[in-house]
């Protein structure tokens, strides 16, 4: 069974993980819109970039305002933090509804670009499961 080594908090911290997403999501991005453009033209590729840049900026969104939010200093309480993120999954579902009626992207598209932050995160649990001897120095 795998597990986390004992001294994981010590090495890898909230920040490294965030970062580590932060910087997966561009890249997931990158590659798929680059295979898009070369396999797919049209809406199938425009589906790709939209969702993708939709979902990595509401996860930057996100991350903004859970740091805001457990910032001592910047209390602004829990109603503040789901009002935010209610809002903010409003707007995405109105965009993609809009996207989706104007039939200017793909819906396979929108759901691989939607997909990135999720791959991401899957990618930095895997990366955190491994030996430390198989990860780059740190």
């Amino acid at each position: 069974m795998l597990s986390l080594n004992q001294d994981f908090p010590s090495r890898l911290t909230e920040r490294r993980v965030y970062g580590f997403v932060v910087r997966s999501n561009w890249v997931l991005l990158a590659v798929a819109v680059l295979c898009a453009g070369f396999f797919a033209k049209g809406p199938f590729f425009w589906g790709v970039l939209a969702g993708g840049l939709l979902v990595t900026v509401n996860f930057t969104l996100l991350a903004r305002t859970l740091k805001n939010a457990l910032d001592p200093d910047k209390l602004s309480g829990y109603s503040g933090v789901l009002a935010k993120y209610y809002i903010r999954f409003t707007v995405s579902g109105l965009i993609i509804i809009a996207l989706l009626a104007s039939r200017a992207v793909d819906p396979v598209g929108l759901i691989i670009g939607l997909s990135v932050v999720v791959a991401s995160i899957v990618f930095a649990v895997f990366y955190m499961l491994l030996p430390p001897s198989f990860r780059k120095a740190e």
